[in-house]
């Protein structure tokens, strides 16, 4: 089940392909595609139709 469609800003999560990026935090949500500042990445725009986050939780 995706739950990129539930995300809102602020939330915390990581990438199940890039676990190098670290947690991060979710700046927007708007028609499937989902922005995330990455702690060691920085900031990426990902298509929710396609990847799945995964909801963190912060250490």
């Amino acid at each position: 089940m995706n739950l990129n469609e539930f995300l809102e800003p602020g939330m915390l999560v990581t990438h199940p392909l890039q676990p190098d990026w670290g947690i991060g935090q979710v700046q927007s949500n708007v028609a499937g595609k989902v922005t995330v500042n990455f702690r060691e990445c920085g900031k990426v725009v990902i298509d929710g139709t396609r990847i799945g986050l995964i909801l963190a939780d912060d250490p």
